[in-house]
């Protein structure tokens, strides 16, 4: 960050963001936790995307605090790998806590698989893997080091996961050592099994006399809540867990049922769950660990105080909260949850997956049914099976039933308004192959792991590109490629300042009228790059 006064010290890379600035520096943001969002047509941070308030002295890049400053830096003079990844067991000293992995019963056990300082670095610099906290532990570079129980890696193995991905080597060493966590990762990550492995571990270690639950996790929609109860299941195969689903549009009293007779973990959504918390006498002050997935979509929708309604049913448990883009408000949010909340990030926050290829297409509103049409009826560009976002219930009825009458294709709606039972049976024939396209609202935007989807479609552009950016999300699945298409024209000028930047970072082309838009001009800031003022550093 560049600075009026010529004598001030520049901060190398090895100094540490919580190193104290001259005075002139003072309201200098440390972390980009406390840095704003970006105004449409204001300069973005080049590592988060916050408001790039200042510009670094050495790249001449924007950047919101000197978090990311270090950030960008470290990147710059990323030292490489070992060529080898199969790195030598080192033990720590007994009295060296903070690189304990908590085995799921109470004290942790030294892991022999540590590594060494110098290690570690390497390997969050290689999966930008960036943590803020105390006394996180290294990563891990397979699951064999977390000392999980023996049937746990069976179960993992036969489920088909190999080797950790990126989230999974930092997040289930931190949470199997009792840490609350603030875990962002891109869609299609393995973000789910980051948070289950470790809270699968713990339930199985724990020994407890009395049926009552130890996990708890939230999710904001149905599906995603059957989605991670179904993988839950998957994982814990064999071992002393069980799981209860907790959504509406099933039978409550089998539900209540379900808990009574002991269960260790609870999946559901946060309005069913106060349902029964408010009708039925269910005992939580055994639950050990809360987690909360797609954390960020339960503020946007309303579901805050539910959360916290739930949260304070607890006695202080561990907090895990996932998602693919946090913005400040989640940090503040998590903070309010647990006292120390340590934070990773694995990638840049809120941008989209880079194994999505993605391509923009200007369509006026009544052109963009023929549009779909055409692409549908092309084997060049139409890559099944696939999923079409559309902004209403109704849209979703409708336009399915106008593909299937175009095209010839067999496409099928799922909303909000159908019941369980038609939302299961329709996502059910998908995964089988019988139904090649899925005109969905944003209810399948979020968490779901469709794995063998390859293409999405934007009909209806979301109203914020945070949502737009999990919606193409659904075409890349833990490092897949994938395509999508979104149609933009003159109804989505809000969203184009962000929406070009998005572009760019992806390399997609940008369609002629969004850059030549007039609402550009009108939504940049007086001051631009070159006269706005920046304030001194150091």
């Amino acid at each position: 960050m560049k600075s009026g006064n010529d004598d001030q010290r520049m901060l190398t890379v090895q100094d540490s963001v919580e190193t104290s600035v001259s005075p002139a520096a003072d309201d200098v943001k440390k972390y980009s936790a406390q840095q704003r969002e970006a105004l449409p047509g204001e300069p973005q941070c080049i590592e988060c995307g916050r408001y790039g308030e200042y510009i670094c002295d050495e790249t001449d890049d924007d950047i919101c605090s000197l978090e990311c400053k270090q950030k960008l830096l470290l990147k710059i003079k990323e030292p490489k790998l070992p060529t080898s990844l199969k790195l030598p067991p080192i033990r720590l000293p007994i009295s060296d806590e903070c690189f304990y992995v908590r085995d799921g019963n109470e004290k942790g056990k030294p892991d022999s698989h540590s590594l060494t300082p110098n290690q570690m670095e390497s390997i969050r610099l290689k999966f930008e893997i960036i943590v803020k906290g105390t006394c996180v532990p290294p990563p891990v570079l397979s699951f064999s080091h977390c000392n999980l129980p023996q049937k746990l890696l069976q179960n993992i193995e036969s489920a088909g996961y190999e080797i950790p991905t990126p989230v999974q080597m930092q997040a289930i060493p931190a949470a199997l050592k009792g840490q609350s966590l603030l875990v962002s990762a891109e869609t299609g990550s393995g973000k789910t099994a980051s948070y289950l492995i470790p809270t699968i571990s713990f339930c199985a270690n724990f020994r407890k006399e009395e049926k009552k639950p130890l996990v708890m996790v939230l999710t904001p929609t149905r599906e995603l809540s059957i989605q991670v109860e179904e993988q839950a299941k998957i994982l814990g195969k064999g071992l002393p867990f069980k799981t209860a689903l907790v959504v509406g549009g099933d039978a409550m009293p089998k539900q209540i049922h379900r808990i009574q007779g002991g269960v260790e973990m609870i999946v559901g959504t946060p309005g069913r769950l106060i349902d029964l918390l408010t009708k039925y006498d269910i005992e939580l002050d055994t639950v050990s660990i809360l987690v909360i997935d797609e954390v960020d979509c339960m503020l946007q929708r309303g579901f805050r105080e539910q959360v916290m309604q739930i949260y304070r049913a607890l006695s202080q448990p561990q907090v895990l909260l996932y998602s693919a883009t946090v913005p400040v408000e989640v940090e503040k949010m998590g903070r309010s949850l647990a006292k120390e909340m340590n934070v990773i990030t694995v990638g840049k926050l809120n941008k989209p997956n880079q194994a999505v290829k993605q391509v923009a297409i200007w369509v006026e509103s009544k052109r963009k049914k023929q549009k779909l049409f055409d692409i549908f009826s092309s084997s060049q560009h139409f890559k099944p099976p696939v999923i079409v976002f559309v902004g209403s219930r109704l849209g979703a009825d409708l336009l399915s039933e106008g593909i299937s009458v175009a095209t010839g294709l067999k496409a099928l709606a799922i909303h909000g308004e159908k019941s369980m039972k038609e939302r299961r049976e329709i996502l059910n024939s998908f995964l089988l192959g019988e139904v090649e396209v899925i005109v969905a609202t944003g209810i399948l935007g979020r968490g779901i792991d469709l794995l063998h989807v390859r293409q999405v479609i934007v009909f209806d552009m979301p109203n914020s590109i945070k949502e737009y950016v999990h919606q193409i999300g659904r075409a890349s699945r833990m490092g897949v490629e994938g395509n999508s298409i979104v149609f933009v024209n003159e109804e989505n000028k809000k969203l184009f300042p962000e929406l070009i930047g998005i572009l760019k970072a992806s390399g997609a082309v940008i369609p002629w009228e969004i850059s030549n838009s007039r609402y550009l001009a009108m939504a940049a800031p007086k001051d631009n790059r070159d006269n706005r003022k920046r304030k001194p550093v150091w």
